[in-house]
C-alpha cells in the first residue's frame, strides 16, 4: 500500500513539475529590469550604438528641454559648418537673449571661429553664442529654427517643436525624453560634438574685441568639479545642462562602461538631483544589461529562412555586419531573442541591402546590417558560383580551370629551374675553380725550379 502511495506521489510530482515548466520560461523571456526610480518627471536610457531603450519614465511625455536644446543647435551647426568659419555677432545675439541668462559676454561685432563659438556654447552655456551660430548658418534665427525642426523630424521626433536655438523659455519649445535621447544620440556620432562635451576646460583666444583670453569651463558636475566634485562620476563621458524656472533641472549625460556607452535623458528635475538620478540610472543598467555581438551567434544560410527571408536565395554573398549589437538583461539568453529582416538602404554604405532587427520582451534591443558581398570578394581557384556567374551556386563546386592552369604552370617551371641547376652544378664549380685559379698568383720565392728532361733541379739565385 505504502509502494502504491509513493508511486502516486511521485507521479504527481512529476506531472506538476512537467506543467511549471513552460510557465518558468515565459516568466524568464518577458523579464526585463524595472526596479529603479528617479525623482526627475521624465527619464531615458538608451544605449548608444543600438538605439535599444533600457529604462524609461514618461518618455513621451511633452516637456521644456532649457539649454539641453543646445545640442540641437550644435548638430546642425557641425552638419552644416566648417568649424574654421568665421562668426560674427550682431546686435540681435548680444542683447536679444534674456537678461542674465547664461553669457560669455560677447560684444556686437565680435569675431570667434565657428569651434570657438561651440565651446561657448557647449560648455559655458552662453546663449549669445547659440544665436550667433544659428545666425550665422541660416542668415537669420527663424531659418535656422527651421533647420532644427527638419532635422528632429528627420531623426524620428514626433513630440518636439523648437523655437529658438538656445532653449530660453517659450510655450512653443518643447520636448521628451525619448525625442531627446534621439537627437543626443545623432550628435554623438558626430567626432567633435563628442570631443566638446567632454571637454573639462577651454581657452579662447583673444578677439577682436576682447584683448584677454576667455577661460571656459564645463558646468556637467559628473565630468568636471567646477563647481562641486559631489557628483562626479568616473565614467561620465559628458554631456549638457539645463535649468530655466519653468523647466526646472534637465540634463543629458553620456556615459561608457564595460564597452557600453549609454545615453541618459533626465527632464524636470529638482537642482541636484538630476545628477543622483543620472548616477543611479547608470549604475543600475550597467549591473543589469549586457551587449553582444550579432555576428557572434548569428549566421545567414539558405535554409534560414526565418532569419534571411527573400535574401537566403543569394545567402553565399551576404554577411552580417560585425557591428552589429543587441542590449539584453543579463538574465537573459541570447536563445530568447527574436529576429526579423526588414529593408534597409544606408546612404554612406551601398553595400547594406537589409537589417536583421533584434527584439527581446516586446522590445527593440538592437540589429545588424545584412552587406551584399559580392563586388568585394574575388574569385578563387574553386569557387562556388552563383548563377548569375555561370555556375550553379548550390549543388556543386566550380571549378576555375584557368587559375588552377596558370598555378601548375608556375609549378612546373620552377620545378624546372631547380633541376637545371642542380644538373649543371659539377660544370658551375668547374667554372668557378678555374676562374679563381686564373685570377690567383703564386707567390715569390727565393728559388727557381729548371726543368730538365723532365727532372726537377733547384738553384739558388
Amino acid at each position: 500500500m505504502k509502494k502504491k502511495l509513493l508511486k502516486a506521489l511521485s507521479l504527481i510530482f512529476i506531472f506538476n513539475l512537467i506543467l511549471t515548466v513552460p510557465k518558468i520560461e515565459v516568466q524568464a523571456q518577458d523579464y526585463w529590469p524595472s526596479s529603479v526610480d528617479v525623482t526627475a518627471e521624465a527619464a531615458i536610457v538608451m544605449e548608444e550604438e543600438t538605439g535599444a531603450i533600457l529604462y524609461s519614465k514618461n518618455m513621451d511625455d511633452v516637456h521644456y528641454p532649457a539649454s539641453i536644446t543646445k545640442i540641437m543647435t550644435a548638430l546642425v551647426v557641425l552638419e552644416n559648418c566648417d568649424l574654421d568659419e568665421t562668426v560674427t555677432f550682431s546686435a540681435e545675439a548680444v542683447y536679444g537673449t534674456e537678461l542674465g541668462s547664461s553669457s560669455i559676454a560677447r560684444d556686437v561685432n565680435e569675431e570667434m571661429t565657428v569651434e570657438q563659438t561651440l565651446y561657448g556654447m557647449m560648455l559655458e552655456s552662453a546663449n549669445e553664442c547659440a544665436y550667433a551660430l544659428g545666425e550665422h548658418v541660416a542668415g537669420d534665427i527663424n531659418s535656422f529654427v527651421d533647420m532644427m525642426n527638419a532635422k528632429a523630424k528627420e531623426l524620428g521626433c514626433k513630440n518636439t517643436h523648437f523655437n529658438n536655438s538656445n532653449g530660453l523659455p517659450d510655450d512653443e519649445h518643447y520636448t521628451s525624453a525619448y525625442d531627446m535621447a534621439l537627437i543626443a544620440r545623432a550628435a554623438y556620432k558626430i567626432p567633435k560634438f563628442a570631443e566638446i562635451v567632454g571637454t573639462k576646460n577651454y581657452t579662447i583666444p583673444p578677439t577682436n574685441k576682447h584683448s584677454e583670453p576667455t577661460m571656459l569651463n564645463n558646468h556637467h558636475c559628473m565630468l568636471h568639479y567646477f563647481k562641486t566634485n559631489q557628483y562626479l562620476y568616473e565614467y561620465c563621458l559628458g554631456g549638457k545642462t539645463g535649468y530655466t524656472d519653468v523647466a526646472r533641472s534637465t540634463l543629458v549625460t553620456y556615459a561608457k562602461k564595460d564597452g557600453m556607452t549609454l545615453v541618459c535623458v533626465v527632464l524636470k528635475d529638482q537642482t541636484g538631483e538630476q545628477y543622483v538620478d543620472t548616477t543611479n540610472l547608470f549604475e543600475y543598467c550597467y549591473d543589469n544589461f549586457t551587449k553582444y555581438h550579432v555576428s557572434d551567434f548569428a549566421s545567414i544560410s539558405e535554409d534560414n529562412t526565418d532569419i534571411t527571408g527573400k535574401l537566403s536565395e543569394k545567402s553565399e554573398l551576404i554577411k552580417i555586419d560585425k557591428k552589429g549589437l543587441i542590449v539584453i538583461p543579463k538574465a537573459a539568453s541570447i536563445l530568447d531573442v527574436t529576429s526579423s529582416v526588414v529593408p534597409y538602404n544606408d546612404d554612406t554604405n551601398k553595400a547594406v541591402v537589409g537589417q536583421l532587427q533584434y527584439s527581446y520582451a516586446g522590445r527593440n534591443v538592437g540589429y545588424a546590417n545584412l552587406l551584399f558581398t559580392n563586388a568585394e570578394t574575388g574569385s578563387y581557384p574553386f569557387d562556388n558560383l552563383p548563377v548569375e556567374q555561370g555556375g550553379s551556386g548550390k549543388d556543386y563546386i566550380q571549378v576555375n580551370y584557368v587559375k588552377i592552369g596558370l598555378i601548375i604552370l608556375i609549378i612546373i617551371a620552377v620545378a624546372a629551374v631547380v633541376m637545371f641547376i642542380k644538373s649543371k652544378s659539377s660544370s658551375i664549380l668547374l667554372f668557378r675553380h678555374r676562374f679563381k685559379a686564373k685570377h690567383y698568383r703564386q707567390p715569390k720565392t727565393n728559388m727557381t725550379i729548371i726543368r730538365n728532361n723532365g727532372k726537377k733541379r733547384r738553384r739558388r739565385r
